[in-house]
């Protein structure tokens, strides 16, 4: 039986490395036995799925959020979050969809670990 985990993800994508460490930490999760991983981006955190990022230096968001997906995470960014940005109609990365807070509320209540940055 696979160990649900859910990480909620609040913090700006570039200026501090919360989120950052958040991702980190999910594609460490992801390489362990049995576990079956939930991201959810809120608030500013949202941005981070914005497609066509490209940094000039240091870490990389956009691909770290690409390698979650193919490691099978399903990432879900939030619908009032996205429409206080602007950015609900905006193209997102391949394989990341707009959430909302009832599905946060059943991905919570089913997990195992909700871990929170």
């Amino acid at each position: 039986m696979k160990q649900e985990i859910v990480i909620i993800a609040n913090c700006a994508p570039y200026g501090s490395e919360t989120l950052f460490n958040a991702l980190r930490l999910g594609i460490a999760l992801n390489e362990q036995e049995g576990i079956d991983l939930k991201l959810f981006l809120m608030s500013d955190a949202v941005s981070a799925a914005l497609a066509g990022q490209s940094p000039a230096e240091g870490y990389n968001l956009r691909q770290m959020l690409e390698i979650l997906l193919a490691q099978g995470t399903r990432i879900r960014l939030c619908k009032s979050c996205t429409d206080a940005r602007g950015i609900t109609a905006l193209p997102l990365i391949e394989g990341i969809e707009v959430g909302t807070l009832p599905l946060l509320a059943q991905w919570t209540l089913a997990a195992d670990k909700v871990l929170t940055f």
